[in-house]
């Protein structure tokens, strides 16, 4: 899938600071649109890396911030095949200019939700001059493929490695195998960017650079740019045959069951008074067995901060009430003299003689009366109770 146009924004530090999700797909023309420029069709590519970088800052800021926002780009061409590629921005491990303490996390982050996904192929991209067991890469294709179904090795900069060494271990895949293998390939140096070196003329470079290569000449057949194009045309198509059947399975799946939605909704008529019953029914339930969840305690919901609900109402009968009841006071002295009162009271003109229990009615009376004093806390206990059963059918009623 050869565009063979220079449109990407290249240069030193971190240069994509938004995924970039490229839609190349197969036509008679060759031009390019932005999904927030809806009508425009750009010809020239000098202007969509212009709009590329010009939507990157809008969003970002000039200043080498970051945005999980994508950037959506489709380039209509006779040259390829309709795929979609991501360019993810790579791991940045000190922040620069107005980045975020945490720019290493953000960006692991972004990568993640988009490799994650069972149906993308994973281009891990490594520069030969650094150590592959310190691939930042490949760690994170390893953490979601780790038998390595879905990554391919690509190894770049191998022009650039010291003299006298190669990296003939790696592409041979003997060092840190990769099922699918590895691909090296030479792009062009940021002096040749500068220079307006163009596409065609750097391919031609990379080819003589494997060819001549004492370390790379035996395998320059399975080296390089175009190498790596037409391998991942077959690698897509192999995957996407691969993963079609359960996509296809998954859609149908999902088509049954929008085709009983659909059948359950064909006669529906919103001013149907048994519609309007049906959902002041189901509401009322939910309601009930929401607010019958909150007072046992068993809710959905667990709220850390306060007491509420079945437990507040448990304190009010198990601790207040009985404090209320211990704050209470009473004089003996007086209550022993109403006790004499009431039973001398009994006894009327009768001699009152001594007796092992106190007469039934003397015993209401005074019980009566003693009880009449637990009126106030039972009633403030009550008005508390009420109060946090209001609060509950509050909460309840939000939630409906």
């Amino acid at each position: 899938f050869n565009v063979s146009r220079d449109f990407l924004p290249r240069g030193s530090g971190i240069v994509t600071r938004r995924p970039l999700v490229l839609q190349l797909i197969t036509a008679k023309t060759e031009y390019a649109e932005f999904l927030h420029c809806k009508g425009r069709k750009f010809t020239d590519f000098d202007e969509v890396r212009q709009e590329i970088e010009v939507e990157t800052d809008r969003i970002t800021g000039v200043n080498k911030g970051i945005s999980s926002i994508p950037i959506n780009l489709r380039i209509y061409s006779p040259h390829v095949l309709s795929l979609t590629l991501i360019d993810l921005p790579g791991i940045t491990k000190v922040p620069v200019g107005d980045q975020p303490p945490d720019i290493e996390q953000q960006i692991r982050d972004m990568i993640m939700q988009f490799i994650s996904r069972e149906n993308c192929l994973i281009l891990a991209v490594t520069p030969a001059n650094t150590d592959l067991a310190n691939s930042d890469a490949l760690k994170l294709a390893k953490e979601v493929d780790p038998q390595g179904l879905r990554t391919i090795g690509v190894i770049t900069k191998l022009d650039l490695m010291d003299e006298g060494t190669d990296a003939r271990e790696i592409l041979e895949n003997k060092l840190l195998p990769l099922r699918r293998g590895y691909i090296g390939v030479v792009n062009r140096s940021q002096k040749d960017i500068d220079g307006k070196k163009d596409i065609k003329a750097a391919l031609l470079a990379e080819r003589k650079f494997f060819l001549s290569h004492p370390a790379y000449r035996h395998m320059a057949d399975r080296m390089g740019t175009p190498y790596l194009q037409k391998v991942l045309n077959q690698q897509l198509t192999n995957h996407i045959r691969d993963t079609l059947p359960a996509f296809r399975s998954k859609l149908q799946s999902q088509l049954l069951s929008i085709e009983h939605e659909v059948e359950v909704y064909k006669n529906f008529r919103p001013e149907d008074p048994t519609r309007k019953t049906k959902a002041l029914l189901q509401m009322v339930q939910q309601f009930s067995v929401d607010f019958e969840k909150r007072i046992e305690g068993s809710g959905d919901q667990v709220d850390t901060l306060e007491l509420s609900g079945g437990a507040k109402i448990n304190r009010i009968f198990h601790e207040r009430f009985p404090f209320e009841i211990v704050k209470m006071e009473f004089n003996e002295k007086e209550l022993r003299r109403e006790i004499s009162y009431a039973i001398k009271n009994i006894h009327g003109i009768r001699q009152v003689l001594p007796c092992l229990f106190t007469p039934d009615m003397a015993f209401e009376a005074i019980v009566k009366k003693q009880i009449v004093k637990l009126k106030g806390p039972c009633l403030k206990s009550v008005d508390l109770v009420m109060q946090e059963l209001i609060n509950t059918v509050k909460k309840c009623t939000k939630k409906v």
